[in-house]
């Protein structure tokens, strides 16, 4: 089978759909499929392309078994409003060329990632021209954060986008998601429910898991023997509302906690300003891919804040991997909320926006180190019955391949999972 994805996250950027991304392609094709990837150089979370690199030119490279070419994009100082969707229409537009030359060589299968919905429209095309089944995968909703986060205002622009939206999820043959409440909200757009999938993301659990010797990491960050550890790693954007663990380290200032901050973003310098004078917050770089366990297991629980306006629109990738490494988390989300499903009793659950009850959760749990052990344990399980690698990837390909008619059919979710 041969797979033509479309995405403008992939290796070596440091987000969660690069990863998911790159881990589907090179199962994959470790699987015998023929997969390309048309992308941009990588550049997040940054916001800058790194040499050897360029953002102006096409170039082609080989990562392991999967052929990729980058493709043209132009990068915005500060990714807000009409500039980001700028910086993706320059993607999606510089992406035709090589997307018209697949017409002589067509795929059977078109995956293309959201974000960007924009990347969607020459994708869509390529598989209808050339007869190949057309797949739309939705990490985030990105309109709905854009309005969400206050980056978009105007109301009949709204309203256009979301017609534009529905329009264009319609037109695929299958439109997949990561958890049933998007699924839902992908259904209220107007996608008949034969079309939807479920596509939940992973973690393997043999790369995370709970390390009974914390690792020589701890000793070189300098963090104290005696320190408890709240760990946020990640994105350093708007959509994580970062602010509020820093409200919460500032209410807790000498209870022997210490908030280790390892990511990058658009907001890293604005919340280290914030964060001035603060000794018990320390902020340290995303760590490779190689030491993301040892870095996971640094932590005595884990630090997840979502910003409520965003909380069905986007599912916390980072969850995953938090969960595998055996430490409670500690989540500001709704009690409804997908993310407080997967937690269950593997964490705590504080409401979104309220510093002084995370300050409070935060201060029960340092002190508590059997609860901790109690809720990792509980994490590690949830992760290893429900989130294992081998067993999403595989549901995926049956499916993929059921609706090439390739292989009697194995369907991920029923219908009336998304009613």
């Amino acid at each position: 089978m041969k797979i033509l994805v479309h995405t403008i996250f992939y290796r070596p950027d440091l987000v969660g759909i690069a990863k998911y991304t790159a881990e589907m392609c090179e199962w994959l094709a470790a699987r015998g499929h023929t997969v390309e990837v048309v992308s941009p150089p990588p550049y997040y979370p940054r916001w800058r392309i790194e040499p050897p690199h360029r953002s102006w030119q096409y170039k082609k490279e080989s990562l392991g078994e999967v052929q990729v070419t980058r493709c043209p994009i132009w990068i915005p100082k500060r990714p807000r409003g009409l500039q980001r969707i700028l910086y993706e229409l320059s993607f999606a537009l510089s992406s035709v060329p090589v997307l018209a030359v697949k017409m002589f060589r067509a795929p059977h299968a078109v995956l293309v990632l959201e974000p960007s919905l924009l990347n969607a429209i020459p994708a869509l095309v390529l598989a209808k021209l050339t007869g190949a089944l057309a797949w739309l995968h939705i990490h985030d909703f990105e309109i709905d954060l854009a309005f969400g986060l206050g980056q978009l205002r105007q109301p009949a622009l709204r309203r256009f986008l979301h017609h534009f939206e529905s329009w264009l999820m319609r037109r695929f043959d299958i439109v997949s998601s990561i958890s049933k409440p998007m699924l839902a909200r992908t259904r209220e757009r107007g996608v008949d429910p034969a079309k939807l999938v479920l596509f939940p993301n992973w973690v393997d659990t043999d790369t995370i898991f709970p390390m009974d010797v914390r690792g020589p990491l701890r000793d070189e960050l300098g963090i104290p023997a005696d320190a408890v550890v709240g760990l946020f790693s990640g994105t350093l954007g708007a959509k994580q509302g970062i602010n509020i663990v820093i409200d919460a380290a500032r209410e807790i200032n000498n209870d022997g906690v210490l908030f280790v901050i390892s990511g990058d973003g658009p907001a890293a310098a604005k919340l280290k300003g914030t964060a001035a004078g603060l000794s018990n917050v320390r902020f340290i770089p995303l760590q490779p891919s190689q030491r993301l366990n040892e870095l996971l297991n640094i932590a005595d629980f884990h630090l997840l804040p979502q910003v409520e306006a965003v909380a069905d629109s986007v599912l916390p990738s980072k969850l995953l991997g938090m969960l595998a490494s055996g430490r409670p988390v500690i989540a500001t989300v709704g009690l409804e909320s997908e993310v407080a499903r997967m937690v269950g009793d593997g964490g705590v659950l504080v409401s979104p926006g309220d510093s002084k009850g995370l300050a409070i959760a935060i201060r029960e749990l340092a002190s508590d180190p059997e609860s901790r052990a109690r809720m990792g344990a509980e994490a590690r399980r949830r992760a290893v019955e429900t989130l294992q690698q081998e067993r999403i990837l595989a549901d995926f390909e049956r499916e993929l391949l059921s609706r090439l008619n390739r292989e009697p059919a194995g369907a991920v979710v029923e219908s009336s999972a998304v009613k």
